[in-house]
């Protein structure tokens, strides 16, 4: 259906303009879009203008006419409709293939479908954007004009999917990002490089305290290794044969070329490889937040979604062919653990196995595979299989998680790997004497702290728990006169690792209440002339309102107990 309203789009863009030159129109995840070439800058109030066009295909209930056509003949039409994009995208149909076009009255379009029965079957639909798109994602290609849509079985429906892409809009972490002043990116330096602001750093550094106490407590070490290495490492490893075109160019240390590393992996196995290791030295599990470089296309980048510099939360295991089911086990259950300490609740997974190109010992796939399935059963989690999926070096799950707008988002991954461990010759000396090669798994569970830090900004509105606060308690005196009673409080709060600050200006509190609220601190203390006569403090929740008068011990009490327990509030924010 949404493929087919694509169709119908691009159908009407033909009837509005002259000379349309077409590319793509696939279905999303929520709706579609189609890049033209067109000869005029499209502007959103063409929009108007485009959908009416296509209430009159839908209103002709034209029928999707299906045409397979040798190549010749496919030539013949697209060189005479000049549909230089689609000729090329016609080389791209592998020989023998069939080469299939649909119709719906005039309009005539490469495509191999499915499509719906006819137009009238179209019910709901709306454009709601319009974006550049460099032509096959490559800079050096022309610049197109991307409309993007959404179609849905009813106008219920559809009035649910706009009213979510408007909550959407309103969550945006880069809008959101500024207007709590978390973090930037500045032309002067470069496109795709984050600045953390005190505030935005607050958190990351929350967030960091907490990943290495989860992972102490989870019996990891934790690793620290250079941003930079020679060419050969990354030759050993295969990036600069598979990966090269996403790294940075290299730069010239004495004589030899060095390129920023995008992967932590090859230091974690340098160190393996400084000593001599025994199966009693096993599992090894290293972990580290270690910042990559990767070359992104600019046409990509997105806030903190996609981005040229992140740090991962990357970690290595090693172990022995008789630790790696119970390893696995253990992996999902953190991953599981600390995603649900971060408030999502709603996982699923999809499980990649063995391609038929792939490097590995049969039977080590086998046996990986099924302790990676073994592992999504013992947790109960929904899972996908995607057969052959896997990469070229091993099997792998990819956990999912559902943000508060019900959109997906895939954040941990463990993902074997059979190619680096016989690629830089790891081995361990097994009960029998002897050599033996130890499996390798690459483990990541928030993914990026750039991307998870956005994906956390959409999923709360900016509105941390208590826990991930910046400022988690703003102080407001209500004159001058409790100013030095404030300045005291916040110095006995502070001694007690709570994130506080005072709001000294010379303003009405009511003022003072509205930019709390505007800046979601989850507490106000606001001191008056009794507060400070009975050395107690009057509480405001950013959630409910006024909490009444409380000392400050027992306030600290309460504070640390929602810190500890990681209380999430499910209460609407205004």
């Amino acid at each position: 259906m949404r493929h087919s309203t694509a169709h119908v789009m691009a159908a009407a863009v033909c009837r509005v303009f002259k000379d349309v030159k077409l590319d793509i129109g696939p279905s999303t995840g929520s709706g579609f879009y189609y890049d033209f070439d067109l000869p005029e800058r499209l502007s959103p109030e063409h929009l108007p203008q485009i959908e009416n066009e296509m209430s009159r295909i839908i209103s002709e209930d034209l029928p999707f006419e299906r045409v397979v056509l040798s190549r010749d003949d496919a030539e013949d039409i697209l060189r005479k409709a000049d549909q230089t994009y689609k000729l090329e995208r016609l080389e791209d149909i592998p020989e023998g293939e069939e080469i299939s076009f649909y119709k719906c009255g005039d309009f005539i379009d490469l495509c191999r479908g499915p499509h719906l029965e006819s137009t009238g079957m179209i019910k709901a639909y709306k454009l709601v954007s319009i974006a550049g798109s460099y032509y096959r994602g490559k800079e050096t290609n022309p610049m197109l004009q991307r409309i993007y849509g959404i179609s849905a079985l009813n106008p219920k429906e559809l009035r649910a999917d706009l009213k979510r892409i408007e909550e959407a809009e309103k969550r945006d972490h880069r809008k959101i990002g500024k207007e709590l002043d978390l973090f930037s990116i500045q032309d002067e330096v470069g496109p795709g490089l984050i600045h953390w602001h005190p505030k935005g750093a607050r958190i990351r550094s929350v967030i960091e305290d907490f990943w290495r106490a989860q992972h102490f407590r989870g019996g990891y070490e934790i690793l620290y290794t250079p941003h930079i290495g020679r060419a050969e490492l990354w030759e050993t490893s295969g990036h600069l044969k598979f990966y090269r075109e996403n790294m940075y160019s290299p730069m010239d240390v004495d004589g030899s070329e060095y390129f920023a590393r995008p992967m932590n992996c090859p230091f974690h196995i340098q160190i393996y490889k400084t000593h001599k290791r025994s199966y009693r030295d096993l599992p090894l599990r290293w972990a580290e937040l270690g910042t990559v470089y990767r070359y992104e296309k600019s046409g990509v980048l997105h806030g903190l979604l996609r981005v040229r510099g992140f740090t991962q939360d990357d970690a290595h295991i090693f172990c022995t062919p008789d630790q790696i089911e119970s390893e696995i086990r253990r992996t999902v259950k953190f991953a599981l653990d600390m995603l649900g300490d971060f408030g999502f609740k709603e996982i699923s997974a999809y499980l990649s196995t063995r391609p038929e190109k792939a490097v590995g010992d049969e039977n080590r796939w086998i046996q990986a595979t099924e302790s990676l399935e073994a592992a999504l059963k013992a947790e109960s989690i929904p899972y996908e299989v995607d057969h052959g999926g896997g990469a070229f070096y091993g099997p792998k799950i990819d956990l999912k998680i559902k943000d508060a707008l019900n959109r997906e988002w895939q954040l941990s991954t463990i993902q074997f790997d059979f190619n680096l461990p016989e690629g830089f010759d790891l081995t361990y000396i097994g009960e029998d004497g002897k050599e033996h090669r130890p499996y390798m798994v690459h483990r990541a569970l928030l993914g990026s702290l750039e991307r998870f830090f956005g994906i956390l900004v959409e999923h709360y509105a900016g509105a941390f728990p208590l826990w991930l606060a910046p400022e988690q308690v703003r102080i407001l005196p209500l004159t001058e006169k409790e100013l030095d009673y404030a300045k005291s409080v916040e110095e006995n709060l502070r001694e007690r690792d709570i994130r506080v600050t005072v709001d000294g200006k010379s303003e009405k509190v009511g003022a003072k209440i509205r930019r709390a609220q505007l800046e979601k601190i989850p507490y106000m203390l606001i001191l008056g002339p009794k507060e400070k006569e009975e050395n107690v403090v009057s509480v405001r929740c950013r959630i409910n309102g006024d909490k009444g008068v409380i000392t400050l011990d027992d306030l600290a009490l309460s504070l640390a107990e929602e810190v500890r327990n990681k209380t999430i509030t499910s209460k609407k924010e205004d």
